[in-house]
């Protein structure tokens, strides 16, 4: 009998190339239903405005840097954590703002798109992924409350204790705040590329 496609799948790739095909592959299945939003027939909610390429520029900045802090770090209560065992609740870094940054991430990606996307295609694609990230959260910290035990309570009080500013590698966060600044830059770029609209005014 063959074993499930996941872990057949990360036996051979590895967990590091399993993470990244399996980015990739999501990265691709989104850039396509958002073409194919794109192509649905048009029916409008509410009417364009200029003010509106703005909200999208503006939220963008913030996701790309919720991204670049969070991705490859510790983080017990999300998925996709790297290294768990070297998470210091006293110093959580973004952990502290949000147990699951990159759904926070992608809450806030989706809404942004919903303002200067008034027709329904968008707003129940863009809705759709904003509702997911948010129940999202709530589906992972039931699982793992049950699967860390008082441990998941017991952290979770730690991290609130902690400062807001609580990260632990200065140069780190430093390289990773210029990392957003790039990923923002290449967002600019690749969107009229791979949606044949500029997210420019």
């Amino acid at each position: 009998m063959r074993p499930p496609l996941r872990p057949w799948l990360q036996a051979r790739l590895g967990a590091s190339g399993f993470t990244l095909a399996y980015s990739a592959l999501s990265l691709a299945v989104l850039a396509w239903l958002i073409a194919a939003a794109g192509r649905a027939p048009h029916v409008t909610l509410w009417d364009w405005a200029p003010w509106q390429v703005h909200v999208p520029l503006i939220v963008m900045g913030p996701v790309c840097v919720i991204l670049a802090l969070s991705i490859g770090r510790p983080n017990p209560f999300s998925f996709g954590g790297a290294r768990n065992d070297l998470f210091d609740p006293a110093r959580p870094g973004i952990v502290r703002w949000s147990r699951h940054p990159l759904l926070a991430a992608l809450a806030l990606w989706a809404a942004a798109h919903v303002v200067p996307n008034g027709d329904l295609a968008h707003v129940i694609l863009f809705g759709t992924f904003a509702a997911f990230a948010v129940l999202g959260g709530r589906l992972i910290d039931r699982r793992k409350r049950r699967g860390m035990g008082a441990d998941w309570q017991r952290l979770r009080v730690v991290v609130e204790d902690a400062p807001l500013l609580s990260w632990r590698w200065p140069g780190d966060i430093l390289a990773r705040l210029v990392a957003a600044v790039f990923l923002y830059a290449m967002l600019l770029w690749v969107h009229p590329v791979l949606f044949g609209v500029s997210p420019l005014p």
